[in-house]
């Protein structure tokens, strides 16, 4: 777990220089077992179109959220559900 906050820590403060994707950002909240704040990001993700968002649903990344409602509605809303 501190390997992922250290990750996410990174991340957070590389995005006040440049770009970091919504992506990158839900992987590691999954990582951490937060689920809503890791669908805030996938949610955010899709509506920037950001890279690996329409790989989503048969990502191994993402295992932990498949049956969450919110994840459903997001890939309904993308077509993919």
């Amino acid at each position: 777990m501190s390997d992922a906050r250290g990750t996410l820590e990174k991340l957070e403060a590389l995005s006040k220089r440049r770009y970091v994707s919504p992506y990158h950002l839900a992987y590691v909240y999954t990582g951490l077992g937060d689920q809503e704040t890791a669908l805030d990001w996938l949610e955010r993700a899709y509506e920037e179109r950001a890279g690996g968002i329409y790989g989503v649903k048969g990502s191994f990344l993402f295992t932990s959220l498949r049956s969450h409602p919110r994840f459903k509605a997001l890939l309904k809303k993308m077509n993919l559900g």
